[in-house]
């Protein structure tokens, strides 16, 4: 008996000593969830990029501290696109073969975007667009695996002639850079504005290159054309350029002028006394309007977290982390065709309130604030005044139009 239980301790031992040497096995739910983010983070684009990251950043965070999806956390793997399309491209390769991430996000440059959402179908990765705002990219160009949170440029080209259609102005010139964005967003515009106001002319126009720091020979040119409205849609670094350089030529005394996101923290606090006052600008987000707990609830945590009042950018990587967070936990799934189809027609509350991704072309029903820019005693900036706010749901194409343009029966 002795020697029975000899042999048996014996035994034991060296399955434990066995079972000490075998690794670990982590379960697979475990891992996280990895979100490949892409943006151009210098030059024009930063103001509205790093806090993008920062809003992001936000939303996982919260996210996690709540346990993570699906008992995972979710995890950012950020890169720079340089705002260059073969970049982005190139980066996007990378995140789904090197780095395995489950899904990609971000991006601002508009012929970056489109070149990412090529690989995303590629490789049947959802590529949730942020920032990007060619309409193309949800309408001939959409697919299954590309989705945006933001707004687009029919949606604001749109709302924009709804405004000035209810104005006497008929002269009008227009600006932008010279690339898929700048070019979309002035077409959408006067396309419906003409729509909406036949008669009116484009007597004017100019194309810097995007990036472009002298600006003189554009507000020459576009003063010449005696324009009685300047259509903008110079955005960030090259709308604040824009200004400080037109304005020693008396250009905002002399013609009207109007600029998508002219409104956004991005621009007016770099300007702050330089602005023009009583110009015409929209907003992608403000932190003042609209004057709900949400929306003060967001801006205090970003607070918190920066000592800053949130820009646009903050709100847009903010607000697409939680779509994509919001549709894997409908779909209980991290897989991709599970979660597309979770998306498709999801509405979630943001700090603005419910917005709803459309589910044939994977449209947000983001809307735009516009209103006329007036000096306040409260900031250093101007704000918009008599805010007007046209939603998304109004300005959309319709789907059938969108059928058309893809193909599609």
């Amino acid at each position: 008996m002795k020697r029975f239980a000899a042999v048996a301790g014996a035994v034991l031992s060296g399955l434990l000593i066995l079972w000490g040497a075998l690794p670990v096995l982590v379960p697979a739910q475990q891992e996280p969830i990895k979100i490949g983010l892409i943006y151009g983070l210098g030059g024009a684009s930063a103001p509205y990029t790093k806090p993008a990251i920062t809003g992001h950043e936000m939303a996982v965070d919260e996210i996690n501290a709540k346990g993570g999806l699906l008992g995972r956390k979710l995890q950012l793997v950020i890169r720079d696109d340089q705002s260059k399309p073969d970049v982005g491209v190139r980066e996007a390769r990378e995140l789904i073969l090197k780095e395995k991430v489950d899904f990609l996000m971000g991006v601002i440059h508009s012929g970056v975007a489109l070149g990412i959402s090529e690989v995303a179908k590629e490789y049947k990765k959802i590529y949730l667009n942020t920032i990007a705002k060619t309409a193309a990219l949800t309408e001939e160009k959409g697919h299954r695996y590309v989705f945006r949170s933001a707004s687009n440029t029919v949606i604001e080209g749109r709302a924009a002639a709804i405004l000035m259609a209810n104005q006497p102005f008929k002269r009008y010139a227009v600006i932008g850079p010279d690339y898929e964005y700048g070019h979309r967003m002035v077409d959408d515009f006067i396309s419906y504005l003409k729509v909406l106001k036949p008669g009116v002319q484009v007597v004017g126009e100019a194309w810097p290159k995007f990036g472009e720091r002298d600006f003189t020979s554009h507000v020459n040119a576009l003063l010449q054309t005696k324009p009685e409205m300047v259509y903008s849609s110079l955005w960030g670094g090259d709308a604040i350029a824009f200004v400080k350089q037109a304005k020693p030529y008396g250009f905002f005394t002399k013609t009207e002028y109007m600029n998508i996101a002219a409104a956004d923290l991005d621009v007016v606090v770099p300007l702050g006394a330089e602005t023009p006052e009583g110009i015409w600008g929209s907003s992608n987000y403000a932190f003042y309007y609209p004057d709900t707990p949400a929306n003060r609830e967001f801006v205090a945590k970003y607070k918190a977290k920066t000592n800053d009042l949130p820009p646009a950018g903050a709100f847009f990587g903010y607000v697409g982390t939680y779509f994509l967070a919001e549709a894997i936990r409908k779909a209980k799934s991290a897989d991709t065709e599970k979660v597309i189809d979770a998306l498709e027609g999801l509405t979630i509350e943001t700090p603005i309130g419910p917005l709803t991704m459309r589910a044939y072309d994977h449209q947000a029903t983001k809307g735009q604030y516009w209103g006329r820019l007036k000096r306040v005693p409260e900031f250093p900036f101007p704000i918009m005044g008599d805010v007007q706010f046209i939603g998304g749901e109004k300005t959309l194409r319709p789907v059938d139009e969108i059928k058309a343009l893809r193909g599609a029966k």
